[in-house]
């Protein structure tokens, strides 16, 4: 999967503008980079929770039989998501901080650019998959099963992967074909889509409006999707007889409400911030966008291990078994 993309973007990128640099660089967090030393322990710690968490997720999903279900199969591409995120970003971040290793060839960019932004439209699109997966367990529990059987389910995972990569494939190829003749110093500790346009000194509305446009059918629309499904659920669950059913119920989404939060809540203010704010300090700026990108794939696995029973379980069993020696 990963080779097909990259010969993609390749061909996107073979025919080279003369004015596109062969270098960008990364300016940190400014205003504190004297600070950067302290900043990375957070970013690290984050980075550890990250690949531990979603590792450890992702193997359980894998192992566990009584876990394959469409609403691990949803849980195990969050993660995936996550993973992907946290390793094409966190490394190079670190690098920036430990190092001041700001320098990244011009294709490596790119090629990050389209990972970051790929990877968080897939995240959305499956947080949309998952609020469906709660709609029906919830709204119709007879049917669960023959309605999202797994022929339903790989078809909903695959139209997620093909809507998250066709949205943002040509971010690259939109940036790559500008002219850059001024600075080539991104004012982020990743090469963010709009930050790398940002610099370019020629004619960039296509880049403005196809932006626009993917924030808004992605940001939007999911959380209308999303807020529409758990309107109904609510509905559902008020009309429930006991109070026992409606907690149960409830406990069943609570997870997935506060991964919903945690992703959509940096995003949007980061945008609100970059739209709005333009005398807000640019140091806050840029520690919110790499929030948004750090926060949810930390923060997942955890509340998904403390929240949901069947994970807890099965990670309780394996780390309580005991080897049996044969001889």
């Amino acid at each position: 999967f990963f080779a097909l993309l990259s010969e993609v973007i390749t061909m996107i990128l073979s025919n080279t503008s003369y004015l596109f640099p062969h270098t960008f660089f990364l300016a940190g967090i400014p205003g504190l980079t004297a600070a950067h030393i302290w900043i990375s322990l957070p970013f690290c710690f984050m980075f550890f929770l990250s690949v531990t968490g979603n590792g450890v997720l992702l193997f359980l999903i894998r192992t566990e039989r009584c876990l394959h279900q469409p609403m691990f199969f949803f849980l195990a591409m969050l993660s995936f998501a996550d993973l992907v995120l946290s390793l094409s970003t966190l490394p190079k971040m670190l690098a920036i901080f430990w190092f001041g290793a700001t320098a990244i060839s011009s294709h490596s960019c790119l090629f990050q650019m389209f990972f970051i932004h790929a990877f968080s439209a897939m995240e959305s699109g499956v947080l949309v998959a998952m609020a469906l997966d709660r709609f029906v367990a919830i709204c119709n529990p007879l049917r669960y099963a023959t309605i999202l059987t797994p022929a339903v389910v790989a078809k909903v995972g695959g139209l997620v992967v093909l809507r998250g990569v066709g949205l943002t494939i040509s971010f690259p190829s939109l940036a790559h074909r500008l002219p850059y003749c001024g600075s080539h110093t991104i004012a982020y500790t990743y090469c963010e889509h709009m930050a790398v346009v940002k610099l370019a000194c020629g004619d960039t509305t296509v880049d403005n409006l196809y932006a626009f446009a993917v924030a808004i059918f992605l940001g939007v629309g999911d959380v209308a999707f999303i807020a529409y499904t758990y309107g109904q659920i609510v509905r559902t669950v008020i009309n429930f007889p006991s109070s026992e059913a409606r907690a149960k119920a409830g406990s069943t989404c609570t997870a997935h409400v506060c991964v919903i939060l945690f992703f959509y809540g940096p995003g949007f203010l980061s945008v609100v911030m970059q739209r709005f704010g333009p005398h807000t300090a640019s140091a806050a700026k840029v520690i919110l966008a790499n929030l948004y990108l750090l926060f949810p794939p930390a923060l997942d696995p955890i509340i998904y291990g403390v929240k949901t029973k069947q994970i807890r379980e099965q990670l309780f069993k394996i780390l309580t078994s005991k080897r049996i020696d044969p001889t």
